[in-house]
């Protein structure tokens, strides 16, 4: 990739199921409104999830994930404080019964196929975003999944091509685990030319992170 096309895009580490990557998501929309040239959205998968899935891709609600009822409560105000300062509507404060997973698998096949373009999978992504935050959707569930991809104008049986790709499906995994390798801890997080910001940040301070680079 050529420094004129890598400066292009900005690298955005998210979990669906995570309503600040949906917040953080709008910052960075707002922040695109004041640039000439848009940059290309470089997602990468996190796993929000990881510690609760079972060996057989079921979340088990009772694992200890070290947040308690204060945390949530705590991370619900900051939704509401975040959303107000967006004017951000969200039907959803926590998404705590969704599991992205499978919204992943799909995001990341329509990524990663030469089938697709970068437009298709931008539609899918902030499709799966709204049905999610917005409508109050379960996108774990298969017939949303479908309606979600029909939704951004792609064929619905992308998300039966995604489900039966097991070597995407270890890929997927790989990339969780690369996100951890470099040292995201959590979502969003935004990186640029080597620096880095997480939170839903202020638009602002992703201008710093682009043009500071």
């Amino acid at each position: 990739m050529s420094d004129t096309e890598s400066r292009g895009s900005i690298t955005v580490y998210s979990d669906y199921v995570c309503p600040f990557c949906y917040l953080g998501r709008e910052s960075l929309r707002r922040y695109q409104d004041d640039r000439e040239q848009q940059l290309r959205i470089d997602w990468h998968p996190f796993d929000l999830r990881a510690g609760q899935r079972t060996s057989d891709g079921e979340i088990d609600p009772s694992v200890d994930n070290g947040k308690d009822e204060e945390y949530f409560e705590q991370a619900k105000e900051n939704v509401r404080r975040l959303q107000e300062r967006y004017e951000v509507e969200m039907d959803l404060d926590i998404a705590t019964d969704v599991d992205s997973f499978d919204a992943q698998l799909v995001s990341y096949y329509v990524k990663t196929d030469d089938s697709y373009d970068y437009d298709q999978w931008l539609a899918l992504d902030e499709a799966l975003l709204e049905a999610l935050w917005t409508d109050g959707r379960d996108i774990g569930d298969e017939d949303v999944l479908r309606d979600v991809a029909e939704s951004a104008g792609l064929d619905p049986s992308v998300v039966e091509e995604a489900y039966a790709d097991d070597a995407l499906r270890a890929e997927l995994h790989d990339q969780f685990d690369r996100a951890r390798r470099e040292g995201v801890t959590g979502v969003p997080t935004f990186a640029y030319e080597g620096y880095a910001a997480r939170g839903a940040v202020p638009p602002e301070q992703l201008r710093r992170l682009v043009e500071g680079a």
